[in-house]
C-alpha cells in the first residue's frame, strides 16, 4: 500500500515517530501493560491508540484522575520507557512511510515531531538506522502543549525556517492529525496497527 501524497508546494516533511515512521505502537502497548500491572491499573488497548500522541507522564495523570490512582507520573513514565527500550530489538519501521523517506532524502528537509522523549526517539531511530536522515527533531520536552495542540508543529516549522503552510505532516493518531490542521499544515493519515489489524484503513487527509 502506498501513501497518498496530496497536491501542494511542500518544502519540509514533519513525520510523527510512533506508529508513524517506527511500528512501535505495539510494544509501546506491551511496556505500558507491564508498567501499569504494578499499580493494578488498567489501560484499553483502543484507549491506547486513541491517545497516540500523548506524553507518558500526561497519559498517567490521565489515568490518576479516571481510576482515583496516585501512580508517582515520573517514575512510572520512566519504568515504562525501560520496558520499552526492553523490547527495541523487536521494532521495525512502518514500510510505506520508510519508501517516502528514502524517495524524498536530500529533496527537502525532514523533522520527526513526537510525543515520546527525545531519549526515546533517538533510540527508535538509532534501532532502525533511521536517526542520520532527519534534520530535527522535536520531543516532549520542546513544548508546553501537546498534541492535539499545534505548538510542536510549529515548533518544527519554525526550526526549519519553512512557513507552516508549506510543511507536510505524517501521522497515525486523530490527535496528531487535529494538531497538524491546528497548526495549518496538510496531512496523510498513517493507518495504525490496530486498523490494520481489523482491516480498517483511514481516509485520505488534506
Amino acid at each position: 500500500m502506498k501513501l497518498p501524497i496530496p497536491a501542494g508546494d511542500f518544502r519540509a516533511y514533519l513525520f510523527d515517530c510512533d506508529g508513524t515512521v517506527a511500528d512501535s505502537m505495539p510494544l509501546h502497548y506491551v511496556a505500558w501493560t507491564k508498567a501499569l500491572a504494578e499499580w493494578n491499573c488498567p489501560f484499553d488497548e483502543d484507549l491506547f491508540y486513541a491517545w497516540g500522541g500523548k506524553p507518558p507522564v500526561e497519559i498517567i495523570s490521565t489515568l490518576n484522575k479516571m481510576h482515583g490512582l496516585n501512580m508517582p507520573a515520573a517514575i512510572v513514565a520512566e519504568h515504562k520507557e525501560n520496558f520499552y527500550f526492553e523490547l527495541l530489538p523487536a521494532l521495525k519501521p512502518v514500510p510505506e512511510v520508510v519508501e517516502i523517506i528514502h524517495a524524498g532524502q536530500g529533496l527537502l528537509p525532514f523533522a520527526v515531531v513526537s510525543g515520546s522523549t527525545r531519549e526515546s526517539i533517538v533510540k527508535s531511530l538509532t534501532t532502525l538506522n533511521l536517526l542520520d536522515r532527519f534534520d530535527l527533531l522535536v520531543g516532549a520536552e520542546d513544548y508546553m502543549h501537546s498534541k492535539p495542540a499545534p505548538d510542536a508543529y510549529l515548533i518544527a516549522a519554525q526550526r526549519l525556517g519553512i512557513d507552516a503552510k508549506h510543511c507536510l505532516v505524517f501521522e497515525d493518531t486523530g490527535i496528531g492529525i487535529q494538531a497538524a490542521t491546528a497548526a495549518g499544515m496538510a496531512s496523510v493519515r498513517v493507518p495504525s496497527p490496530l486498523e490494520r489489524r481489523n482491516g480498517t484503513a483511514p481516509a485520505p487527509q488534506t
